[in-house]
């Protein structure tokens, strides 16, 4: 019994326990940051950056752990984006995280990894989207959020985790 809490409170887990808290608290205050900003920060992909910082500050079991309950949790929570929608966000995120640890051995610059992950992982999004919309269970476009500010965004990501490599981190 010792040995299960010790681990349970061991200075790893501990860290994603704080990492996931504050995932959960940015995404529950986003529609009111977005209100009091009056700017809709959903643009910035703030799922995708909370995984994409769970794989630089926690491990990859965590990694998996955001990208599936970030898009449930923010459905539940604010109903929004829809059941439907949070189930290809969720689909994405996983892919995102499966891809960048995937091509670990194939593409060691970490800036080029997550850069071919982000992609990868987008081009199955609008493939299900495109796929989902027409098959008429969703209404809406097939792009929402504007291609230059997914190039932003996914270009910053991919900085802040070469960065992160450069100061040690094992990404």
């Amino acid at each position: 019994m010792q040995v299960a809490s010790l681990s349970l409170f061991s200075k790893e887990n501990v860290k994603s326990y704080i990492f996931d808290l504050l995932a959960l608290g940015v995404i529950y205050f986003l529609p009111a940051f977005s209100h009091l900003f009056s700017f809709p920060l959903y643009l910035l992909e703030p799922m995708r950056i909370m995984v994409v910082l769970s794989v630089i500050f926690t491990d990859r079991k965590n990694a998996y752990l955001i990208a599936i309950t970030l898009p449930v949790f923010s459905f539940l929570v604010s109903a929004h984006p829809s059941i439907l929608k949070s189930l290809l966000i969720t689909i994405e995120l996983v892919a995102n995280v499966w891809l960048f640890f995937s091509l670990k051995g194939v593409i060691e610059n970490s800036f080029v990894r997550m850069i071919a992950a982000i992609s990868g992982s987008k081009v199955l999004y609008y493939a299900l989207k495109i796929f989902v919309l027409y098959s008429g269970f969703m209404a809406g476009d097939v792009i929402a959020t504007p291609i230059y500010m997914q190039l932003i965004v996914t270009a910053l990501l991919g900085g802040i985790i070469y960065f992160f490599s450069l100061r040690g981190k094992n990404v």
